[in-house]
């Protein structure tokens, strides 16, 4: 049920990490802000469940998420493994820690702070498109046909965002088309000593693996599927046997079972053309998505709603005029460098040969590992 206000400053619409946090800056910096969810909270979602330690520093320096450290466990550093059973593990610095908590945890703590902070949450809310006028945004409508009305509209609701997919502002890829399947196995989980973030790399496709307060363990599982692959319509098997036909995992997982229902999502990439339109800024996933492989999507997340929250302040005080060219240079200044890492470091674990010299120059040269960790980990 939408609760009648004046119109906000700010309409943000997507109460995940991307759409709190912007709302949480905003609202402390004056503004009216309404957030916007399809979703009622708490609420589940698909993820690796793991913050590195650069995210951490930004949740602390913005004051957020106070109970992070209670309800979540440390991550000291990355777990990559090869096809060929060839493991790498590089910690992050002496005295950073990332975290591994559920993501409901997560976004219900940031989402009660941007309420702390002032703004409004209207949650089973869907929103089915942008109002233009002249070329500009200037609200949205529901799916019941109600309009609501903002100065400035903030994307923030995931990558199939029906705000800039229906601007015509973001797209799916030909390739890569991954999808990830998510689950969480129970207790008998044979957890390693050393609290290391996961990722398994194979031939065609790898596994993220991270345990959770109470006794759980993330799994998800990511790789292509083509149109009537019939294993993607049972995911709970295609999970499973995945870990059954791994040499480092079956293990691990020998007489574990699965504790909830797994989750499909994707195709996962996201291409957009722009971060806004006059009147729009886009955040979070709806900004753009590759399936990052060291740990830091969060980052990408919550520094985005930080540049996305100073960018309509600006337009807020300002106009609007070079609010968009500003939230492009401020992304690409701030991203650029690690979505290249990020592609790096995905083609080379796709090759078998490339891991086994990350190996072996891991055990020659720690010191040129332990820069590569500082920097997945945005520990700088």
């Amino acid at each position: 049920m939408i609760t009648k206000h004046p119109d906000p400053d700010v309409l943000i619409v997507g109460a995940g990490p991307a759409g709190a946090v912007a709302a949480t800056i905003l609202a402390r910096a004056g503004a009216r802000v309404r957030v916007l969810d399809r979703a009622i909270f708490p609420r589940d979602k698909l993820c690796g469940d793991t913050v590195n330690p650069g995210t951490v520093a930004i949740l602390k320096r913005l004051q957020l998420a106070a109970s992070l450290d209670a309800c979540s466990l440390p991550v000291v550093g990355m777990r990559i493994s090869g096809e060929n059973g060839v493991v790498v593990d590089g910690r992050y610095p002496a005295g950073t820690t990332g975290r591994a908590l559920l993501r409901r945890h997560l976004d219900g703590m940031l989402l009660e702070d941007a309420m702390a902070a002032g703004a409004q949450f209207e949650p089973s809310v869907a929103v089915r498109r942008a109002i233009l006028d002249d070329g500009r945004v200037t609200g949205v409508v529901l799916d019941r046909g109600c309009e609501l009305r903002a100065s400035i509209v903030i994307a923030a609701d995931g990558r199939r965002s029906s705000l800039a997919f229906g601007l015509g502002l973001a797209s799916h890829p030909v390739r890569p088309r991954r999808w990830a399947l998510g689950a969480y196995f129970d207790e008998r989980v044979k957890t390693p000593a050393s609290a290391f973030g996961e990722m398994h790399v194979r031939g065609s496709h790898y596994i993220g693996v991270a345990p959770v307060p109470g006794g759980l363990t993330n799994v998800c599982l990511v790789r292509e599927w083509r149109t009537g692959d019939a294993t993607i319509g049972d995911p709970a098997h295609a999970i499973t046997r995945a870990l059954a036909d791994d040499a480092l995992l079956r293990d691990r997982f020998a007489g574990a079972r699965l504790a909830t229902t797994p989750v499909v999502l994707g195709p996962l990439a996201v291409d957009v053309t722009a971060s806004s339109v006059d009147g729009m800024l886009l955040a979070g996933d709806a900004a753009g998505f590759i399936d990052p492989m060291t740990g830091d999507g969060l980052r990408f997340a919550i520094r985005g709603a930080e540049l996305t929250a100073a960018a309509a302040l600006d337009a807020l005080a300002h106009g609007w005029t070079g609010a968009r060219r500003r939230l492009a240079q401020a992304r690409r200044a701030e991203f650029a460098s690690k979505w290249r890492f990020n592609r790096a470091v995905r083609s080379l674990v796709a090759s078998r040969a490339a891991v086994n010299l990350a190996a072996a120059g891991a055990r020659i040269a720690p010191s040129v590992l332990r820069r590569a960790m500082v920097y997945a980990g945005d520990c700088v």
